[in-house]
């Protein structure tokens, strides 16, 4: 097997290793479906004991790579092409993905689930499957902008997922602590408690604010394939990596090949990115933690968001000066304008304040704006607010929906609101930031009020009204997480 060695929602038109290599710090301590209709009992155990030997396959690999971190995986392509796994996978795909270049979707694909995935697994063994390129769309950002959105085609998506479950189960065991992003188990929240943990126990003064210039399309496909080789020996698993990196894309009907970049919206990429970042950044950064930091450093990862504290200016921007050397061997450099020291911490206020200058900067990481704040026995708090920019796109969004349902009946168009308002009040209800997700519920019952009495015949309908419809239909703001501190002791 190896070797050593090297939402429901009304009718809208469609839109176009865990082991840290040392004594981890406090900031990152943190990182530390029913009977189918005319489904059998007998299937549905025999589907859960299919996923328990799954499960058990991984677990060893996971085992193999734990114990042996030199170890070189020579023979897992054959949990790839396993139809039960291939199964798994496709039943858990979204059932209202939208298609890629080859047209098929989910339910057309399902109509003959077993025939299908029964081809699918003969041409990955004997080889004659194809990567597709993907489809390309743009989704428009909080700034204006717009980013591009690849959509692979259904068998490019499937077999890409089951790759990097296997892909997980070895790297699971190398990545370290303060890697937050698309890791099984952990999520924003748990790199945010880091970051909020980190700022209050540790001595912080100075935050760095770390942004890599268009990574997703900047990552070197011969870079990533060295950094791929170092785990996987499996020859079939690196030329099918290669087949997907160089698929190219296909926007207005023109085809494009790739020759750097990680295909973004496929099931495969963040993983490939994370190994990317893992030797690039991530071993480097600890290192010169251990070995050139005068003081106190907290690293926090979240995919390509990257955010350091320190004790000493100097020592940041020594780390600055260095990362972009290390940076620029790998094709890589920091943006100029979103990249930036600042001073931030228990003490900045205070400092500040002796200097005659004004109240500390914020900064924004995972949809929060951070600030320097006290609590009420006046000690430092970090506050964290929702960026305003992300909460106005989100705004509009919802306005411009509202506007192509206008003449839905109330129950449709409440129910469509209520789980759009509770998956907003999921991530951003965070301690200290009760006014934000209120706020975000009143802006949402006035949109609401102004295509309901756009609709009317008898003109705008009362406040009064208006508030109780909210009541009966719109859940109200509360905080859903815990204090970081809280969370991080548990």
């Amino acid at each position: 097997m190896h070797e050593r060695g090297k939402s429901d929602r009304p009718v809208v038109p469609e839109k176009p290793s865990n082991k840290e290599l040392g004594t981890p710090s406090s900031a990152e301590e943190v990182e530390g479906r029913g009977l189918a209709k005319g489904n059998s009992g007998e299937q549905n155990s025999d589907r859960a004991l299919d996923r328990a030997n799954l499960q058990s396959a991984l677990t060893r690999i996971r085992q193999a790579a734990q114990k042996d971190k030199k170890l070189r995986f020579t023979t897992l392509w054959h949990h790839v092409y396993d139809i039960r796994r291939l199964r798994e996978a496709f039943l858990s795909m979204k059932k209202k993905a939208a298609a890629g270049v080859d047209g098929v979707t989910w339910h057309q694909y399902n109509e003959n689930r077993e025939g299908n995935l029964l081809d699918l697994s003969e041409r990955l063994k004997r080889g004659a499957y194809r990567a597709k390129p993907v489809r390309r769309k743009f989704i428009p950002k909080a700034d204006g902008r717009e980013r591009p959105l690849g959509i692979p085609a259904l068998e490019d998506k499937l077999v890409q997922g089951v790759t990097a479950e296997v892909l997980n189960a070895i790297y699971e065991e190398d990545f370290l602590g303060f890697s937050y992003g698309f890791r099984p188990g952990r999520g924003p929240h748990n790199a945010l408690d880091a970051v909020t943990v980190g700022l209050i126990r540790r001595k912080v003064a100075y935050v760095f604010d770390a942004d890599i210039r268009g990574f997703y399309d900047a990552v070197d496909h011969e870079w990533l394939m060295k950094f791929v080789e170092h785990r996987i020996g499996d020859e079939r698993v690196l030329r099918h990596v290669k087949k997907w990196l160089n698929a190219g894309v296909l926007e207005n009907g023109k085809r494009t090949q790739t020759t750097e970049g990680t295909p973004q919206g496929s099931s495969v990429s963040p993983v490939l990115a994370n190994i990317y970042l893992h030797y690039a950044f991530d071993l480097w950064a600890h290192q010169w933690r251990q070995k050139k930091a005068r003081g106190e450093m907290i690293i926090v990862r979240y995919a390509d968001d990257i955010l350091m504290g320190f004790q000493y200016r100097d020592d940041a921007e020594r780390f600055r000066q260095d990362l972009e050397e290390r940076l620029a061997r790998f094709k890589l450099e920091l943006h100029p304008d979103k990249t930036r020291l600042l001073e931030f911490g228990r003490f900045a206020a205070e400092n500040r304040k002796k200097r005659g200058e004004g109240k500390p900067e914020t900064f924004d990481f995972l949809g929060f704006t951070h600030i320097c704040g006290k609590k009420k026995s006046g000690k430092f708090a970090v506050l964290r607010k929702t960026i305003r920019k992300r909460m106005t796109a989100k705004l509009k969004e919802i306005k411009a929906d509202l506007k192509s349902c206008m003449h839905q009946p109330i129950p449709i168009v409440g129910k469509w609101l209520a789980s759009v308002l509770r998956g907003h009040f999921q991530y951003f209800g965070v301690p200290w930031n009760t006014y934000s997700i209120s706020a975000f519920r009143l802006a949402v019952i006035r949109l609401w009020w102004q295509v309901i009495s756009r609709r009317s015949q008898n003109g705008k309908i009362t406040w009064q009204r208006m508030s109780r419809l909210a009541r009966n239909w719109l859940p109200t703001a509360r905080i859903q997480h815990p204090y970081p501190e809280q969370r991080l002791r548990v």
